[in-house]
């Protein structure tokens, strides 16, 4: 199976293109990217050819991309791509806004090309774990969540408005909001929020607290932010607890780690030694594509989850709690 890898701007397309390394039968058949020396640098790194030209490395013979290029251009290379047949991975969040997500969705079902959205999440084994107790009944009728996605501000394009469209509130309520509507199978119909930038001084939100209501009327929180320092032991978290009639039960994709005490300025690092949700992302994907399978995580479930981000911003700015 060949794979193209379609931008380096975001760091999850090192971690995939790792995760690509590793399976028998793959291979990167090229890597498109504008930025000249960081592009040169990966396809170096991955053994593989360096394209500046996007409609070159279209043509090349491969069977998907993975798009990790800043939010901004999401948009222009699922549509580029599916015009050229090739099934697509594409980065969170699925585009800057509902217009451009749902026509990004409609031209790769008009061209019969999967459309897959990175949510990595859904593939940690804790998150898993207590998805398979919620199937099985173990947790009885869900009542609430309470959720967080606590991280260190990526900087860069991250906090220019122009390219990722939103800041922490936006990078970081994607994934949750993807886990509860999995685990629920239902959709959120109101979100208020207050979002500001309380830990560094950018022009773009840092953090967000959410309220959600779904439609069965299953309460939901949801804390984001770009809040840990440089210093702190790990990146962050992703946390859901889900509160049932039965059980209530609390999951960190992040949680399997050891404590690693060093002289220096991180005196304490948390060494994660858990499965690689990255690497199992990948694996779906291409299972996906082999079998000509529908997606795991849908063009449509990435549009649902940008809805409740965007949602929040527009609740802050009118001070009301916005309807979906």
């Amino acid at each position: 199976m060949k794979i193209g890898m379609m931008s380096f701007a975001h760091m999850h397309a090192y971690s995939y293109a790792d995760g690509l390394m590793k399976l028998p039968g793959v291979e990167i058949a090229g890597i498109y990217d504008d930025d000249e020396k960081r592009g040169k640098e990966a396809a170096g790194s991955y053994h593989t050819k360096y394209f500046r030209d996007q409609d070159a490395f279209l043509a090349v013979d491969m069977d998907a991309v993975i798009i990790c290029s800043e939010n901004s251009r999401h948009k222009e290379m699922v549509v580029n791509a599916a015009k050229a047949k090739k099934h697509i991975l594409c980065e969170k969040p699925i585009a800057m806004n509902v217009e451009d997500a749902e026509e990004m969705i409609s031209v790769c079902e008009e061209h019969g090309v999967i459309l897959q959205i990175a949510f990595p999440v859904r593939f940690s084994d804790p998150i898993m774990q207590v998805k398979n107790m919620i199937d099985a009944g173990e947790l009885g009728d869900i009542v609430a969540f309470r959720t967080t996605n606590r991280g260190q501000n990526p900087g860069g394009w991250f906090i220019d408005p122009e390219q990722s469209g939103g800041g922490a509130v936006l990078d970081h309520t994607v994934h949750m909001v993807d886990i509860m509507r999995w685990y629920s199978g239902k959709e959120i119909t109101s979100v208020h929020a207050i979002v500001d930038s309380f830990f560094h001084d950018i022009e773009i939100d840092d953090a967000g607290i959410l309220t959600m209501e779904f439609e069965n009327g299953v309460i939901a929180s949801h804390d984001a932010s770009w809040s840990r320092f440089t210093e702190y032991p790990m990146w962050g978290d992703a946390t859901i607890e889900v509160i049932g009639t039965k059980k209530t039960v609390k999951a960190d994709a992040f949680r399997e780690h050891f404590r690693l005490y060093t002289s220096g300025s991180k005196s304490l690092e948390h060494v994660f030694y858990g499965n690689d949700m990255d690497f199992g992302l990948i694996k779906d994907f291409l299972d996906c594509v082999e079998k000509k399978r529908k997606p795991s995580i849908s063009g449509f479930d990435g549009l649902k989850a940008l809805e409740a981000a965007l949602a929040a911003y527009k609740s802050n700015h009118t001070r009301a709690t916005v309807h979906l």
